[in-house]
């Protein structure tokens, strides 16, 4: 993990590293503390508690990890316990911890959910002196006895406020409970809402307050633009910047089912590209980051789950397709491009009526986004060869009417009339069809008698109870006489009729038999003549 490098006259050598870690940073190449590292080690290894705000990519894990490990080192005995709100950020804790716990004998156990239960199990029953877990996946194991928090000594809580906007306040508080009282705990997060420092008031004697940067303070190197573009020509747009820009890019959008379609038309634009949220399995979520972080997907389409725990060098632009739920996630999402003091580029979609929402998001930053003037975006295709695209429909969140784009109207010749070409039709209705010999009812056509209430049905009486001779019926109606239709019908064939007990199968009629037909009588004819 590559850390933001800040000028400083001592480097790590002046805040109180044990050797071991020290030869570690030289060898990871870490020679100059970032400002949170440089005030949050010295009294964090003191055993002080401590709430550390800085932005996204200051190299925060750093800041923790080394004074948790060299004070469990020095102890001898108990855990450190690292809390954290997704798997890909624990993930990622665990990797920078790897690289500095080994050189002081401990070992680390990763405890999160889309993982076999058994093997965690495994892996706790070796006693491990360091455990980065999520809260939900903890609560799981606490609940089974299959890990004991009795002797942690010290707690950190990593990106607190994530944890609370994802509900974790419930799991954290069962946690804590079970922790014992004389630890030491240490929060981080770029943003610090209300409810943390009422869970430091709580939880945490005399915390030290170490603000780098004010919370909702982005990354200095990061250019930041605001495209206003409707929502059916983002995709238009994407292609643009896409064939503009080409780097690796993480897009960020609300939902997961956006996610997967706008993965799958950048797949078509064409350019690999993965996607990452909740409804991905593990083991899918690890190969997307992975594949781009070693460059085997141009494009990394995630949601705000991914906006926490990315750490991946060289990330040229984030591009914000969606506009965030929450507006301090705006601040991390921006913070996974320019990390190590790198620059960075972030782009931002806003639909024409969400003005407000960008005010929020500048009020938040404390300064203003700058706008970029489109040309007709409406004329952007996906290439010179590409089909036209056909117009794509959003939803106002004010009129609730899907916006379309409608396509220009092409003049058409005018109608000619050639009625005078068709065909003359014939008057009047066929006696019968053709193809077919004529049935009762067209011999009642053509009669005349068609309507007025009389339309016999062929086989059947015209009227429900006709030849018990009922009068009219409710309607006024008096029944028709069809016997004349129905006996001048060569075709008509009276229907049989059957009571409620079905009635005998009636035997065909055998012809009487023939005296000398059957064997039997040959045989005697010819035993006695």
């Amino acid at each position: 993990m590559t850390e933001t490098q800040q000028p400083s006259a001592a480097g790590f050598y002046g805040l109180g590293i044990a050797p071991k870690l020290l030869s570690a940073l030289d060898a990871l190449n870490f020679k100059v503390p970032t400002p949170i590292q440089h005030k949050a080690i010295p009294p964090a290894s003191e055993g002080k508690d401590m709430v550390g705000i800085a932005q996204t990519g200051t190299g925060k894990t750093i800041a923790f990890s080394i004074p948790m490990i060299q004070r469990l080192a020095a102890a001898g005995q108990g855990k450190g316990l690292v809390l954290v709100p997704t798997r890909e950020l624990a993930l990622q804790v665990a990797e920078v911890v790897r690289k500095f716990a080994p050189m002081l004998g401990m070992n680390i156990a990763v405890v999160i959910g889309g993982e076999s239960l058994h093997r965690q199990t495994q892996e706790l029953r070796k006693g491990p002196r360091i455990i980065i877990a999520t809260p939900g996946r903890l609560i799981d194991h606490i609940g089974q006895r299959t890990v004991s928090l009795a002797d942690v000594r010290v707690l950190v809580l990593d990106e607190a406020d994530r944890m609370f906007d994802m509900g974790f306040a419930p799991q954290i508080e069962k946690v804590m409970a079970v922790l014992p009282k004389d630890r030491q705990t240490m929060l981080f997060s770029a943003t610090m809402p209300d409810e943390i420092m009422k869970l430091a008031s709580r939880n945490m004697k005399l915390p030290i307050r170490i603000e780098v940067a004010r919370p909702g303070t982005a990354a200095e190197k990061v250019e930041q633009e605001l495209f206003i573009v409707d929502r059916g020509d983002k995709n238009a747009l994407l292609a643009k910047l896409l064939d503009k820009y080409w780097g690796s890019v993480l897009l960020f959008v609300r939902t997961k089912h956006n996610a997967k379609k706008i993965a799958r038309a950048i797949r078509e634009m064409p350019h690999s590209a993965a996607e990452i949220h909740s409804n991905r399995s593990l083991a899918q979520r690890r190969d997307a980051l992975e594949g781009f972080k070693s460059g085997k997907y141009r494009v990394l389409v995630a949601t705000d789950i991914a906006a926490r725990g990315i750490d991946v060098t060289g990330i040229e632009l984030v591009i914000n397709y969606d506009l965030p739920d929450e507006d301090g996630n705006y601040v991390h999402r921006i913070g996974r491009t320019g990390r190590a003091g790198q620059p960075g580029r972030a782009i931002t979609f806003a639909a024409p009526d969400q003005g407000r929402d960008v005010r929020n998001i500048e009020r938040l930053i404390r300064m203003p986004l700058t706008r970029v003037q489109l040309p007709d975006v409406a004329a952007v295709d996906f290439g010179a060869d590409a089909a036209p695209r056909p117009p794509q429909g959003g939803r106002s969140r004010q009129g609730g009417q899907p916006q379309r784009r409608q396509a220009p109207q092409q003049a058409r010749p005018p109608r000619q009339d050639n009625r005078a070409q068709r065909p003359e039709r014939p008057q009047g209705r066929p006696e019968h069809r053709p193809g077919r010999a004529p049935s009762g009812r067209d011999q009642h056509r053509a009669s005349g008698n068609w309507g007025g209430g009389e339309r016999p049905r062929h086989g059947a009486p015209a009227r429900r109870g006709e030849e018990r001779g009922r009068g009219p019926n409710k309607y006024g109606a008096v029944p028709a006489d069809r016997s004349r239709v129905v006996a001048d019908s060569p075709y008509f064939e009276e229907p049989r009729r059957f009571s409620n007990q079905s009635s005998p199968r009636r035997k065909p009629e055998t012809p009487a038999p023939q005296p000398g037909a059957s064997w039997f009588s040959r045989f005697l004819k010819k035993k006695h003549g």
